[in-house]
C-alpha cells in the first residue's frame, strides 16, 4: 500500500495535458493552485470542480463598481504559493469528483482548464452573449471537452498518467494507505469605499 498525493498527481496530469493539447497550450500550470474541498452530500449529482480566477476582465487586479450612490473598489487578493503569484485556483470537490467514471473526471478537468483565458492572465475565457462562461450552451461546452479528452486519451501514455483517477473514492482508499490533498481557503475579495 502507498500514499496517494492527489494534488501532486493532478498537477502532473495537468502539466501533461497543457503540453499535449494545443487548445490548452496557453496555460502556465505553475500559475494554477490545485486544491480539494469537501462536498456536503454524497452521490455524483452537483458540482465536481470550480475555478476561481484571481483577476478581473482583461487581467485587471481591481475594478470599480457603483451601487446606488456609492462607489467601491474591488481588489483581488494576491495568492502566492512556493514563491509564485497564482492566477487561478481550481478546487476539486471530493468525494463527488472522485466518484465519477474516469472519462467524466477528465472532462471535468478539461472543463475547468478551458475556462482559463487565452492570455492566461488570471481572467476567464469570455464567450460572447449572456452566458460568457460557457458560451451558447453548457451542454455544447462539455461536448467539446469530451472531444478534447478523447483526443488526449488516444495519445501514448495519457491513460497511464490518468490511471491514478481510475476508480471511485472507496477504490482509491482501498488501494492506498492515505489519500492526501491540498486544502486552501477561497480568497476573499478586498472591498474599499
Amino acid at each position: 500500500m502507498s500514499t496517494l498525493n492527489l494534488t501532486a498527481e493532478l498537477e502532473r496530469l495537468i502539466k501533461d495535458i497543457t503540453d499535449r493539447v494545443p487548445e490548452l497550450g496557453h496555460i502556465d500550470p505553475q500559475r494554477l493552485l490545485l486544491c480539494v474541498t469537501s462536498t456536503r452530500g454524497g452521490g455524483v449529482h452537483g458540482t465536481y470542480a470550480k475555478i476561481h480566477p484571481l483577476r478581473f476582465a482583461g487581467g485587471a487586479t481591481s475594478r470599480t463598481i457603483r451601487r446606488r450612490r456609492r462607489t467601491f473598489t474591488c481588489t483581488m487578493p494576491a495568492v502566492t504559493f512556493q514563491g509564485r503569484e497564482m492566477l487561478y485556483l481550481i478546487y476539486f470537490l471530493v468525494p463527488r469528483f472522485l466518484d465519477l467514471p474516469l472519462r467524466e473526471k477528465l472532462i471535468t478537468v478539461f472543463h475547468e482548464l478551458y475556462h482559463i483565458a487565452p492570455e492566461c492572465n488570471g481572467d476567464l475565457r469570455r464567450f460572447p452573449g449572456r452566458n460568457y462562461a460557457h458560451g451558447r450552451s453548457t451542454k455544447a461546452y462539455n461536448a467539446r471537452m469530451a472531444e478534447l479528452v478523447d483526443v488526449y486519451l488516444a495519445q501514448p501514455e495519457a491513460k497511464d498518467l490518468a490511471s491514478f483517477l481510475d476508480g471511485d473514492m472507496d477504490t482509491l482508499r482501498a488501494r492506498h494507505d492515505k489519500v492526501l490533498a491540498r486544502k486552501y481557503p477561497v480568497p476573499k475579495l478586498l472591498v474599499s469605499a
